[in-house]
């Protein structure tokens, strides 16, 4: 990249991270950047959930070397079961960044801000701007456990405590697998009523046939999106200048991923894949969806951790009576962490190495390969760090209230957490 370029764009990067990063010379920016970067050259960006830094460093490295964009990402549940935070994390990643350069250019987005309650809302307006003033750049407000009305009230409010130059996701209808769709209805008047009250997401979030996690394929689970009714819904809310994200793309054949951008899809979530690849599962090499034998997950020798360490995180999920196909197995990254990290190099390596080989595949398929430059260009030619988008309020509030909420104010959740 033109040096020269470069370091004026330096100046035009988003002020919290000019005021939480001094003397990182990275290329963080506001996930809105990256949004408008990727619909005007019909691509999807790529958001990787971090649950080890390990998987940050791989990740940044091959956006690197493919000159892509990508978002490093971590729900609010994932902050509490990894040794990855909205605290650290900014410092891990420009810390890896510098290592590699600069240049690599990369939004961080704190991925399904849960809301449930006034109680969640009220420790989220203290929570989520802290985390921006410490340089977290996107925001995925998930308030799709409640009915219509309130998912619209919880995410407005929220919302509202969030500067408008930071990436906005929200969502409508909650992940949980095949057969579970969102509206076009409930779409357009969630969406719609975001928009009359002055609230423009980037993405929307749907319910589309997609989990988090790893599907049993030995059990005759498998991956179901419905691409139809994914380019329904982008088609009714194209008027407010949303896109889709699409969550829980680890185990989606990657020829099918390659189409996502016909449907309206324009910002992918991989989560799942990364930790296989730091635990050295057998994987489908055309999905990265962990592999199962009578129900158990398959370990390589020559893969990710060592044999001796992921039989200790086995004892110890059997201590816990967690299934050997459980996704509770995440929830064992924060008690090794630490033995994680003090891995020796040729661990290290082979786990960087492994993630930088699918991030590669990724860029590929989703056709952000080249276009990292072009946000930085982006941002230059507006010669502005705000990158608040110019749009309207085109919709009327009195067609979103609670009156005429599509659910009709039942409660159609289970109680259960799909945020992750």
């Amino acid at each position: 990249m033109n040096a020269s370029l470069y370091n004026r764009f330096l100046d035009l990067r988003p002020l919290n991270v000019i005021n939480a990063l001094p003397d990182s010379r990275c290329a963080l920016v506001s996930g809105r950047d990256i949004a408008r970067v990727a619909e005007e050259n019909h691509a999807i960006v790529m958001a990787c959930n971090i649950r080890n830094p390990l998987s940050a460093f791989g990740i940044l490295t091959a956006a690197k070397k493919a000159d892509s964009f990508v978002l490093l990402e971590l729900a609010k549940s994932e902050a509490t079961y990894t040794g990855v935070n909205f605290v650290n994390l900014p410092s891990l990643a420009t810390g890896y960044s510098s290592m590699l350069g600069d240049g690599v250019v990369f939004s961080l987005h704190m991925d399904h801000f849960a809301i449930k309650s006034s109680d969640d809302l009220k420790d989220a307006v203290r929570v989520v701007p802290d985390a921006i003033s410490r340089g977290w750049t996107s925001v995925a407000i998930d308030a799709s456990h409640n009915m219509d009305w309130a998912n619209l009230m919880y995410t407005r409010d929220l919302a509202m405590h969030i500067p408008p130059y930071i990436g906005l996701e929200t969502e409508v209808g909650e992940i949980k697998g095949a057969g579970v769709l969102t509206t076009v209805e409930e779409a357009e008047y969630y969406i719609g009523g975001l928009n009359s009250w002055g609230i423009f997401p980037d993405f929307l979030a749907i319910s589309n046939g997609s989990k988090h996690g790893t599907y049993d394929t030995s059990a005759g689970e498998d991956e179901g999106i419905d691409l139809q009714r994914t380019r329904e819904i982008a088609d009714a809310i194209a008027k407010y200048g949303v896109t889709i994200a699409q969550h829980g793309i680890s185990g989606t054949p990657l020829d099918k991923v390659g189409h996502f951008r016909e449907f309206g899809i324009n910002k992918g979530n991989v989560g799942t894949l990364w930790q296989n690849i730091l635990f050295g599962l057998e994987m489908d090499q055309n999905s990265g969806n962990a592999l199962m034998d009578n129900g158990t997950y398959v370990k390589r020798p020559d893969k990710g951790i060592p044999t001796e360490l992921w039989e200790r995180m086995v004892k110890e999920a059997d201590s816990l009576g967690w299934a050997r196909n459980s996704g509770n197995y995440k929830k064992l990254n924060k008690p090794f962490h630490a033995e994680i990290m003090a891995l020796s190099g040729k661990y290290r390596q082979r786990i960087l190495d492994e993630t930088e080989k699918w991030a590669l595949r990724f860029f590929d398929a989703f056709g952000s390969v080249g276009l990292g430059s072009e946000v930085i260009k982006t941002i230059v030619q507006r010669e502005d760090w705000n990158s608040t988008p110019e749009r309207e309020i085109v919709a009327n509030r009195g067609d979103s209230t609670a009156a005429n909420a599509p659910d009709k104010g039942t409660m159609t959740s289970d109680g259960k957490d799909y945020s992750d």
